[in-house]
C-alpha cells in the first residue's frame, strides 16, 4: 500500500512538472520554423481594404452648412451637443453612437431626417458620404459639408481572455493585438495558435483560425479586425489536468501532492501499529 501511494506521488510530481505552459506557446509574433522569417526592423507592407458597410452597422452622419462653420468653426457640433454626447458616453460605457448614430437596417437603409431612406449597405464610407450628400442636395441648396464615420468598432472577446466581454472602441481601425490588449490580454492557458475569428461578410459568416504566435500574421487579412468580429480563445489541456500555469505553480502543486501523500502514509502506518 505504501509503495502504491509513493508511486502516485511520483506520477503527480511528473505531471505537474511537465504540464506547465512553455514560453513557445505564449510568445506573440515568432518567426516559426518553416515560414519565411521576418527580421525586426524590416518594413512590412500591407493593404487595408476599404470596409463596406453591412447590416446592423452604426454610422455617424454629421452635416454642416457654411453658416454652421461660421458660427461654430470646424467643430463637428455645437458645444451643447458635444456635452450631451459626453453624458451619453458616461452612461452607456462609451457606445455613444447607439443613441446618436444611424443603424443600417435589413434592407441596407438608414433613415435620415427630412431626406428619408438612403441606401448605404455595401458602400465604403466615402461612397456613403457621396450618396447622403447627393440626397441632401435635393432639399438643401446651401453649401454643405457632410462627414460620415463608423460609429466605433464593436467586437466580442470570449473564452480565455482576462476580461471577456463585448467592446466598443471609438476609432476607425484596430489591429487584432489592440483588440486583445483592450480585453486585458489572454490568460496563460489560452491557445494562442488557434484563436477562432468569427467574421461577418455580406453573404454570411465565416470562421477563421488565427495563429498569434506567427509573425506572418501581420501580412494576413486578419491583422486588422472589422466591426462585429468575434474572438474566441480556447483553453489548453493544462486546464483539464489541473496543473500549474507556470513553474512556481507546478512546484507548489508537487509539494502539496507529496505532503498529502506523506500524511496519508503516516496515517496508514499509525493505524497498522
Amino acid at each position: 500500500m505504501i509503495r502504491r501511494l509513493s508511486s502516485i506521488a511520483i506520477i503527480l510530481a511528473f505531471l505537474s512538472l511537465f504540464s506547465c505552459v512553455s514560453n513557445e506557446k505564449i510568445i506573440y509574433l515568432q518567426n516559426l520554423e518553416g515560414n519565411d522569417p521576418i527580421p525586426e526592423g524590416e518594413l512590412i507592407e500591407y493593404e487595408v481594404p476599404d470596409y463596406r458597410l453591412q447590416y446592423n452597422d452604426i454610422i455617424d452622419v454629421n452635416v454642416q452648412t457654411a453658416q454652421d462653420i461660421i458660427e461654430f468653426g470646424f467643430n463637428n457640433r455645437p458645444p451643447m451637443v458635444n456635452n450631451q454626447m459626453g453624458n451619453i458616453a458616461g452612461q452607456s460605457g462609451g457606445d455613444i453612437y447607439y443613441m446618436t448614430g444611424y443603424t443600417i437596417d435589413r434592407n441596407g437603409m438608414i433613415r435620415l431626417p427630412i431626406v428619408g431612406d438612403v441606401k448605404v449597405k455595401d458602400l465604403t464610407l466615402e461612397e456613403a458620404r457621396m450618396a447622403i450628400e447627393e440626397k441632401l442636395r435635393e432639399y438643401l441648396k446651401n453649401e454643405l459639408y457632410v462627414k460620415v464615420k463608423l460609429g466605433g468598432i464593436r467586437y466580442s472577446a470570449l473564452g480565455e481572455f482576462r476580461r471577456p466581454s463585448k467592446y466598443v472602441v471609438l476609432q476607425d481601425r484596430m489591429t487584432i493585438f489592440e483588440a486583445i490588449a483592450n480585453a486585458g490580454d489572454l490568460s496563460p492557458i489560452a491557445k494562442r495558435d488557434e484563436i477562432l475569428l468569427i467574421r461577418q461578410y455580406p453573404d454570411g459568416t465565416r470562421l477563421h483560425r488565427i495563429n498569434l504566435n506567427d509573425r506572418n500574421l501581420i501580412k494576413s487579412p486578419f491583422y486588422f479586425i472589422q466591426p462585429n468580429d468575434q474572438l474566441y480563445a480556447e483553453p489548453m489541456k493544462v486546464r483539464e489536468i489541473g496543473a500549474g500555469e507556470n513553474a512556481a505553480q507546478s512546484i507548489s502543486l508537487v509539494i502539496s501532492a507529496i505532503t498529502a501523500t506523506a500524511l496519508i502514509i503516516n496515517l496508514i502506518i499509525a493505524l497498522n501499529r
